[in-house]
C-alpha cells in the first residue's frame, strides 16, 4: 500500500531547486543511462538530471501525479511515463531512483527487494528518505509518510545479490529547522511556500558546507545506494 503525496506539497517542493541540484550532485557518479524513477511525483528531481541521459522512465501509481508527469514531459523524447507498480514494470534498468518515496510504502522491505530485481548487474538503486522518527510530525502524516528512518534500517536489513556502496546523512541544518517547525508549528500540515524558500535558498547552501565538514554523520535525510552484485 502506498500513501498519496498531496499535490499542493508536490508543487511547493518543486520550487526547491538548490536542494535538488545538491542531491543530484551527490549521486551523479552512480547515474547511468537506462533510468527508472519510481514515485516521480511531478518530476522535480527528474529536471535536475534529465539533460544528461537518453533513456529515462518515470512511474507513479497516483493518477494525479501520472497526469502531471505526462503534461510536464510531453515533448521530451528521452522520457517515458508509466502508471505502474515496480513489480509490473517489464524492463530492467541500470539505475533505479527512489527520491522521498520509500516512506510512503507500507511494505518498504518488499519494495526494496522488488526494486533490486529490476536492476541489471552492476546497476545502482538510489534511495533518499527522511531521517529520525523523533521529529515525525503532523506534516509527515499529512504528506503520507508511514515513518521516518534510522540509518540502522539499512545496515541491518540485507538483500540478496546486492551491497551498500554509500550510506550517510544529508541536510544537517535542515534537521534543526524541521524540529523547530514541529515544536512551534505543531498543527501545520503542509509547509508554506515561504518556509520552502528559506529552507532551500538559505538553509541548504549552508548545509552543503556543514554536511561536508561533519562527514555527513547527521541530517534530516538518509541517502542509501545499493549496487546489484549478480
Amino acid at each position: 500500500m502506498i500513501k498519496k503525496y498531496p499535490e499542493i506539497a508536490l508543487e511547493r517542493f518543486d520550487k526547491a531547486n538548490f536542494w535538488i541540484l545538491y542531491f543530484v550532485f551527490k549521486i551523479r557518479k552512480f547515474l547511468k543511462d537506462s533510468i527508472l524513477e519510481v514515485g516521480a511525483g511531478c518530476g522535480s528531481f527528474t529536471k535536475g538530471y534529465m539533460k544528461n541521459f537518453q533513456s529515462i522512465t518515470l512511474t507513479d501509481m497516483d493518477n494525479n501525479s501520472y497526469n502531471l508527469l505526462k503534461k510536464n514531459f510531453i515533448n521530451k523524447k528521452n522520457i517515458n511515463v508509466l502508471n505502474s507498480k515496480i513489480e509490473d514494470v517489464d524492463n530492467k534498468f541500470n539505475t533505479l531512483l527512489y527520491f522521498n518515496v520509500l516512506e510512503h510504502v507500507k511494505e518498504d522491505k518488499l519494495e526494496i527487494k522488488n526494486a533490486l530485481e529490476k536492476l541489471n548487474y552492476g546497476g545502482h538503486l538510489i534511495i533518499l528518505v527522511p531521517a529520525h522518527q523523533i521529529i515525525y510530525s503532523k506534516l509527515d502524516k499529512a504528506v503520507g509518510h508511514y515513518r521516518r528512518y534510522d540509518i540502522n534500517f539499512f545496515k541491518e536489513n540485507k538483500f540478496e545479490n546486492s551491497e551498500i556502496v554509500k550510506l550517510h546523512f544529508l541536510d544537517f541544518f535542515g534537521y534543526f529547522l524541521y524540529h523547530l517547525n514541529k515544536i512551534f508549528f505543531k498543527n501545520e500540515t503542509y509547509p508554506t511556500a515561504l518556509k520552502i524558500f528559506i529552507w532551500d535558498k538559505i538553509s541548504t547552501p549552508i548545509t552543503t558546507i556543514i554536511d561536508f565538514l561533519t562527514g555527513y554523520k547527521f541530517g534530516k535525510n538518509i541517502l542509501c545506494i545499493y549496487r546489484k552484485t549478480s
